[in-house]
């Protein structure tokens, strides 16, 4: 059995500190080829994690806050906002669960945030048309100007 407690997570968020992305995958599914991906996503406040949409019908993707503070940002095709979420133990808003073919992304709002993750396998690259091309790539300069944009929304 595998099992998550508070010395897993600050495992975990101890290796997204070192990270370059600040950022750390810890999986629970034997390989990218599973058909049912389980991992804790470790995530640091200056990690940007670009919007995207998963395409296929069994993409869902489901979120569940372990620790620290998540904003979750729905956006429309074309890069305007259509929904945010907060989830935080202080609001009560513990899990979201993000249909497929919506753009979106998570941001950290606090050190030390965990969060569960679920989703159908297996791993594959996304493809252009799943990548929000209003949004920077990782590697732009710009990503961090526009992760703090998206921050704001939650000020």
């Amino acid at each position: 059995m595998k099992v998550v407690n508070r010395e897993l997570l600050g495992k975990i968020t101890a290796e997204a500190l070192h990270s370059p992305r600040l950022r750390k995958n810890h999986n629970f599914h034997p390989s990218d080829e599973s058909l049912c991906h389980r991992l804790l996503n470790a995530i640091e406040p200056a990690s940007y994690i670009r919007p995207h949409r998963h395409l296929d019908p069994e993409k869902d993707e489901a979120f569940i806050l372990m620790s620290g503070r998540v904003g979750i940002i729905l956006f429309a095709n074309n890069g305007a906002v259509t929904e945010t979420l907060l989830l935080s133990q202080a609001n009560s808003n513990l899990a979201a669960d993000i249909p497929h073919g919506v753009f979106h992304t998570a941001l950290s709002l606090e050190t030390g945030t965990v969060f569960y993750e679920a989703k159908a396998g297996p791993y594959l690259p996304p493809e252009e048309d799943e990548k929000a091309s209003w949004a920077p790539e990782d590697t732009d300069p710009a990503a961090q100007k526009y992760l703090e944009s998206l921050r704001k929304l939650f000020d």
